[in-house]
């Protein structure tokens, strides 16, 4: 099977940096996980939270640390070094080639979208607080076999409440549409679509820090090159 991750991301208007964290680590067994965090507050002292929840995330996935056991340390982690004073949404997305499945790991209140290879969306929305604040705090996992033409979707607050000061807040079937209709090997495109939807229901002056993450499963060409793009400004 073919594997593509993508992400697309713009700070909140007036703000040079992100508060929000996202990065894509290499499963040791084999496969790919998308960590995705959204720090408590903004700008940088944001962005220094979701920085430590990602890069302990990541060292645990690269030691062949389970995802859901991946959140519940990161939770722990957090909870001992800022002594359970601040919060942060995380999602785990994960092709996992060792079990041919795919995993979900929410501790987000922002719902993750996935589509299944028949079409059908599901909504992944079961409420499940966000790590940190709480001595003992369990993720919610979906964890569904691996099938072509899957794909997923999942995003910060900044995009699910994108319009909201302005009185065109989207609703969840737009971002499904924008999941039904894409190419498992194109996400980019999908997460380039959604973030400029979102920016544009902002009138293109992001009221909150903005991440999508989109991950497809397509068939395998016989090409075996493995690729990743980074695109940035500063």
């Amino acid at each position: 099977m073919h594997v593509m991750m993508a992400v697309a991301k713009v700070p909140k208007f007036g703000l040079s940096e992100s508060g929000d964290s996202v990065e894509l680590v290499e499963r040791p067994r084999g496969g790919v996980t998308g960590i995705l965090a959204d720090g408590q507050m903004h700008g940088r002292p944001a962005k220094r939270l979701s920085q430590l929840v990602v890069a302990k995330a990541m060292q645990l996935v690269a030691d062949g640390v389970r995802d859901g056991a991946v959140a519940r340390g990161v939770h722990d982690y957090l909870y001992a070094v800022r002594d359970g004073k601040v919060t942060t949404e995380l999602v785990l997305l994960s092709v996992d080639t060792r079990t041919r499945t795919l995993v979900v790991t929410r501790n987000t209140h922002v719902p993750v979208l996935l589509r299944r290879a028949d079409g059908r969306i599901e909504r992944l929305e079961e409420p499940v607080e966000p790590i940190g604040v709480r001595e003992v705090l369990r993720p919610v996992i979906t964890e569904v076999p691996l099938e072509s033409g899957m794909a997923a979707l999942a995003v910060t607050d900044g995009v699910l409440s994108a319009g909201r000061r302005h009185g065109g807040q989207w609703p969840l079937e737009r971002l499904e549409g924008f999941l039904r209709g894409a190419e498992p090997h194109r996400m980019q495109v999908l997460a380039d679509r959604v973030l400029a939807g979102a920016m544009a229901l902002d009138r293109n002056q992001p009221a909150d820090d903005m991440w999508v993450l989109a991950g497809g499963v397509g068939e395998a060409g016989e090409e075996r090159i493995r690729r990743m793009n980074v695109t940035m400004q500063f």
